[in-house]
Formats: structure tokens, C-alpha cells, sequence
């Protein structure tokens, strides 16, 4: 009699039964290469990584250093231009490139109309997309928010009232004042008139502006405010004869007989002043010789502001 069904005999195979399974295979070793019993050593992954992104580094730097290079050319033409353009060899030769160099680079500048290329002599001069870009950011400026950052960190470096005037012939109007709670506070405010000829501000726009412009105010009355002021048509002229020489302009109590203030000119992309920022404080702080260490700072101060407004008056 045939026992079955016990663990101590084994169950006969059938046509429709599997066969034993073969024992898995042993994991290639570490260093092999996946899949391949050769022994040999396999690649370090990590390589084409590494290789791929020092390509992909020295591509960025590669169109870094041609986007800075582009830009040196629209920057030359637009210096140098003077209505008429630049040569190519001038261009080469100024940015210490070859002329093939130079082509290359103005190709993109070309196709979008920053730079133009005249078809008879070959210069180079700005294109009318130049134009377009500097009407879109001009279109975005405004004088108030251009100068505030500049106006707060003047306030923190002077600890003086810092003020932004603009022209209103024949006087200026406050447009902006930043001052420190602690001080004693000046008597100006915003949206306030004032004279142009007895203030620091006034005069600095003043200065700049057409001989039509002083004959104005002249004849609008230099009444004195203060002891101090400037009520004579001859003094008031050399007076803005010097602030064009120096670069800025000094109130000294003709218009507060307690205050000194010092004052520089912003221009517009246009070239034509229309406002002015100044230092302002009680005589007891700001002496004859604080306002004129101060009288450079401010004036940089404008001609930094000025630059944003697309000015490209130079000191001086």
C-alpha cells in the first residue's frame, strides 16, 4: 500500500507540474558592470554628471562674457557717436577686439534694432529700439520716488532735514522732506512755496536755468526776508555765478534767520535742470565750514539722481 500525502516523501512529478526552481543568481560584484559576468570594472556615474555641468559652467561664463562684450559696443556707439556713427575699425580698436569679433556681437544688437549700421559707409550708430527702451524707462520714472532712497540715506549721513524742490517760477515748490524726529523741525512743508532767490534750493535751480528765468525773478521783487538776503540784482547774479562754478548753492540765513542749508541741481534726460535737494539745519550745527564740507555730497547726491533720470552731465 502507497503512502501519501507525508512530508517524508516526495510528490511524484507530472507533465503539468514545474521542475525545481534554479537557484537565483549571485549579485555582480561590487565594481562589475550591471547585467555582464566580464569582471570588469564599471564607469563612475557620477562622471558625465560632473563633466555636463563644468560644459553647462562654461557655456554661462562664455555668453556672460559676449552679453558684456554686446554691451560695450552699444555703450561705445552710444558715446561716441555724435550723430554721425562708428567706424568698424574704431569700434575694434577701442574695445580691443578684432573686427570679426565685433560684427558677431553687433549681430544680435542689430536684429533688434539697438544698433543701426549705415549701408553706404558701414558706422555704426543706435538704432531706433534704443529709443523705445529709454521712452519705456522714462516712461516709469517719477522724480519723487527716483530721489527717496537717496534723500533718506543723505538724511542718515548729514542728521540734518534733507528737502526736493521743484521749479515754479518765479520760486520752488517742497515736493519731499525727510527729517529727524529729534531735531527741531524746519518750517517748510510739503507743497509749500517758497522764493527762489533767497533759498538754497531756489538758487541751485536758478544757476542753471535760462538768463530769461533770473530777469523773472528780478522782476517778481527780491524783498528781504532776512537780514541776510540777497535783494540786489547784481549780488543775486554773482552769487549764481559761483554756485555754477562750485556746483552747488549755500543759503546762509536769507531765508531763516536761524538756518544755514546747503543745495545741488538735478537734471533730466533732457540736460535742462528742474529740481533741487538740500541740507538743511540750525546754525548752531551746520557752521559756515560744516556747509562746505557738505556742499560736494550734495552735489554728488544730485548728480547720482540726476543719472537716474537719464542725465549724463558730468561733475563740473
Amino acid at each position: 500500500m502507497t503512502e501519501t500525502g507525508t512530508g517524508s516523501q516526495a510528490r511524484p512529478q507530472t507533465g503539468s507540474e514545474p521542475g525545481p526552481r534554479p537557484a537565483p543568481e549571485p549579485a555582480p560584484a561590487a565594481g562589475a558592470v550591471d547585467g555582464s559576468d566580464s569582471g570588469e570594472p564599471a564607469k563612475d556615474v557620477a562622471e558625465p554628471a560632473k563633466a555636463a555641468a563644468k560644459k553647462a559652467a562654461g557655456s554661462e561664463r562664455n555668453q556672460s562674457s559676449s552679453l558684456r562684450r554686446a554691451l560695450a559696443v552699444l555703450g561705445h556707439v552710444r558715446d561716441h557717436g555724435n550723430g554721425r556713427g562708428v567706424p568698424l575699425a574704431q569700434l575694434a580698436e577701442a574695445l580691443g577686439l578684432n573686427k570679426s569679433t565685433v560684427l558677431r556681437l553687433a549681430g544680435p544688437l542689430l536684429d533688434e534694432h539697438l544698433l543701426d549700421r549705415d549701408r553706404e559707409t558701414g558706422w555704426f550708430r543706435l538704432g531706433h529700439g534704443s529709443l523705445r527702451l529709454g521712452q519705456a524707462y522714462l516712461s516709469t520714472l517719477d522724480l519723487r520716488s527716483v530721489a527717496a532712497e537717496h534723500l533718506r540715506r543723505l538724511q542718515r549721513e548729514a542728521g540734518e532735514t534733507v528737502h526736493l524742490t521743484v521749479w515754479q517760477a518765479p520760486g520752488i515748490v517742497y515736493l519731499d522732506k525727510v527729517e529727524d524726529e529729534t531735531n527741531v523741525r524746519m518750517a517748510s512743508r510739503v507743497g509749500s512755496r517758497a522764493p527762489a532767490y533767497c533759498t538754497a534750493t531756489g538758487k541751485a535751480i536758478l544757476a542753471w536755468l535760462p538768463d530769461e528765468a533770473v530777469t523773472e525773478v528780478v522782476a517778481a521783487g527780491l524783498r528781504p526776508v532776512t537780514a541776510w538776503t540777497i535783494s540786489d540784482e547784481t549780488h543775486l547774479r554773482a552769487d549764481l555765478a559761483r554756485i555754477r562754478a562750485r556746483g552747488y548753492s549755500i543759503d546762509d540765513r536769507e531765508n531763516e534767520p536761524e538756518v544755514r542749508c546747503v543745495a545741488a541741481p538735478i537734471f533730466d534726460h533732457t540736460g535742462e535742470v528742474t529740481a533741487a535737494l538740500s541740507v538743511s539745519g540750525l546754525t548752531s550745527r551746520m557752521t559756515a565750514a560744516r556747509v562746505r564740507s557738505l556742499g560736494p555730497v550734495v552735489a554728488q547726491v544730485g548728480l547720482r539722481i540726476s543719472r537716474e533720470l537719464g542725465s549724463d552731465r558730468q561733475p563740473g
